[in-house]
């Protein structure tokens, strides 16, 4: 199959110079990039956590720029059947094509200069987010980001989509990953809610980066999505954009996004930072939270465990507690002169912000003694936990492991003991790979 389409969105209007910067792009090593990130929008709701098998699938896929005068056209071969509808590529696969394009391609060719202080990592971030119109200038706060697991059950599943029915009957809109699962579910049970309401402004924002996308491709609910080109700068997008964060029951990338924030909200400079946090999830999933909490207890301290609430098998209570919580947020900002569409007074150290290879190397590496600054165990574990995700799902670390079997972690023995403890209960709970999945860990842990 042979298919050329149509530009969309702000790649409807390109100059000359914009066209021949695309096609340079196109040519270069960025493409490979580039053609793994259109193909993994291509496979949207394929049943797989694995992007070594999408790639592998579809070896004879190829995408390529053409121009014209008056701008670009994209030529696909072989696409994924499952894009397309009698003949027809589905809107908003066609939409989300386009955004590829706008984010790895033109996006990133602006940011070859060297990227290492907060400041200006920030900034890119910003500006990524308001090249893809991502960010609303004149609206109320009222984005909630929702984080959890992508192999989550379906009692767990069909509790996010009842959170999800209850936010959107508020006028709250979604923020998440983007993939299955718990960044699913909450996108679609709002959307009921909106329909209810009548709102038609309904924003189902999906965040992702290249190196995830193919084992999470963009849910059918997204409208809006952005690529960030790493997971620390998709991290604070997530943050600086969220008027409230919900965070739902999920494996070793939750427990990342957990730390994440925490090791931000501990930072003595956010004290007095207003931003809503909610644990939550069915009756069933009582357990899970008791093992997260008591990891980060013994690691974080009491603290990190006052920086977030804890709401079991309550959807409406937990969408009430947010709809004023956003109202909090409002005032906290108006006060301070801040904006209500990016959070630029949050403060983020450079340790939260710049990239982690999770090669065998680094991840042996790693500082995990409780004998350190509380940020930095956070920032630490936070990497941890991040290199498992890749030696789960993305494909580079999936590679890695083959190669040179699993990552050592190793650190305090009664850290290490927490954290096997845990991870155990991922495993044992079916939160580390979809089910049907035999699950083969990617880590040891070593005290």
């Amino acid at each position: 199959m042979q298919v050329q389409l149509n530009p969309t969105g702000v790649l409807n209007l390109l100059s000359q110079l914009e066209v021949d910067l695309l096609q340079q792009s196109s040519n270069s090593e960025r493409y490979r990039l580039f053609r793994n990130c259109a193909l993994a929008v291509l496979n949207v709701g394929s049943h797989t956590d694995s992007s070594s098998e999408i790639y592998n699938k579809y070896q004879d896929f190829d995408i390529k720029l053409i121009a014209r005068e008056r701008g670009i056209k994209i030529a696909l071969d072989n696409p994924p059947e499952t894009a397309f509808v009698d003949g027809e590529i589905i809107s908003g696969i066609h939409e989300h094509i386009f955004s590829v394009i706008r984010d790895i391609l033109f996006i990133c060719q602006r940011h070859q200069e060297q990227i290492n202080t907060p400041r200006e990592i920030t900034h890119m971030v910003f500006d990524m987010l308001r090249n893809a119109d991502a960010l609303e200038v004149n609206s109320d706060p009222n984005i909630i980001t929702c984080w959890g697991g992508h192999s989550i059950n379906e009692t767990e599943y069909q509790y996010t989509k009842e959170v999800g029915y209850q936010l959107g009957l508020r006028g709250l809109n979604i923020c998440t990953g983007c993939g299955p699962g718990a960044m699913k579910g909450p996108m679609k049970g709002a959307t009921i809610g909106h329909a209810k309401q009548r709102i038609s402004s309904n924003r189902y924002l999906g965040l992702t980066e290249p190196s995830i996308i193919a084992a999470e491709p963009p849910n059918p609910i997204v409208n809006e999505l952005v690529i960030l080109p790493d997971i620390e700068k998709r991290l604070e997008a997530f943050v600086r954009t969220a008027h409230g964060i919900i965070i739902f029951p999920g494996g070793a990338g939750t427990a990342e996004e957990l730390l994440y924030l925490l090791g931000i909200l501990l930072h003595p400079e956010n004290a007095k930072q207003c931003l809503p946090v909610i644990l939550t999830g069915p009756k069933e999933s009582a357990g899970y939270f008791e093992e997260i909490c008591a990891f980060i207890n013994s690691t974080l301290g009491e603290a990190a465990l006052e920086k977030f609430e804890v709401i079991v098998d309550n959807p409406e209570l937990v969408a009430q507690k947010l709809k004023a919580g956003v109202k909090e947020v409002r005032e906290y900002r108006k006060e301070r002169g801040d904006a209500y569409y990016f959070n630029w007074t949050l403060k983020i150290d450079n340790e939260f912000q710049m990239p982690f290879a999770p090669t065998h190397q680094n991840m042996s590496a790693l500082d995990l003694h409780l004998d350190q600054p509380t940020q930095q165990l956070a920032a630490n574990l936070r990497r941890a936990f991040s290199g498992i995700v890749a030696g789960n799902v993305k494909d580079e670390g999936i590679q890695a492991i083959k190669q040179h079997g699993p990552y050592t972690l190793s650190g305090d023995t009664s850290l290490m003991k927490d954290m096997d403890k845990l991870l155990r209960a991922f495993v044992e709970q079916g939160r580390m790979k979809l089910p049907g999945s035999k699950y083969i860990p990617c880590y040891q842990i070593k005290a």
